[in-house]
């Protein structure tokens, strides 16, 4: 017996169905990425709510808009994950600045209660983490893109080039470029070697 070629449509053919307003087309996708989706939304926010809220927030955008994804610029896989990265770090970015209200707010009374080394090393973690983030953010869209799906999305070098299709070479240096920016853009935060104190330095000149 000949298999029937259409008994599983391409991720292509179900956003054309969607495009006509197929809710059955639109669950396909559901189910066939929603997991992938919801591990790099979750990596991204940390937070297993808001990750939650980025994946329906994408495949929402996808229900609205299904012709913004174009077959010609790349598979449909890497098109989605996309648009999940991009809500994911607007919502770390708007949890970012949520903390640093909330810091600067609670900044007296944590110094009258706090002493000594008494530091809320959750906060202290958070807070860094959210500065990550940003600097993620700040990256151009190629390099954040493989940062996020190896770093974050829990993906081989390897998965990551079949999901953007580009060569694996290609990968390794967006990778090596992007992480190289963002030691340069953290460099207040983590220290270089000029900021280390020196064992010899003795308080001489």
């Amino acid at each position: 017996m000949v298999p029937d070629s259409r008994s599983r449509p391409t991720d292509t053919d179900l956003v054309g169905m969607i495009t006509q307003g197929d809710a059955e087309a639109f669950a396909q996708l559901f189910d066939r990425y929603s997991r992938p989706a919801y591990s790099l939304a979750r990596r991204l926010c940390v937070d297993p709510e808001i990750a939650e809220d980025v994946v329906q927030e994408s495949f929402l955008e996808l229900w609205r808009k299904p012709g913004a994804y174009r077959p010609e610029r790349g598979a449909f896989s890497s098109w989605l994950l996309t648009v999940v990265h991009h809500r994911a770090v607007d919502a770390v970015r708007r949890e970012s600045a949520l903390r640093r209200r909330t810091a600067v707010e609670g900044e007296d009374s944590a110094e009258r209660s706090a002493s000594g080394s008494e530091v809320d090393q959750e906060a202290l973690g958070r807070l860094v983490g959210g500065q990550v983030q940003e600097a993620l953010g700040r990256l151009p869209d190629e390099q954040r893109k493989v940062i996020a799906l190896a770093y974050y999305g829990g993906y081989t070098q390897g998965e990551v080039a079949s999901l953007i299709g580009v060569p694996l070479g290609t990968v390794k240096s967006r990778t090596f470029a992007g992480v190289r920016r963002l030691r340069e853009m953290l460099a207040p935060l983590i220290g270089t070697e000029e900021d280390r104190p020196r064992r010899d330095e003795g308080g001489r000149p």
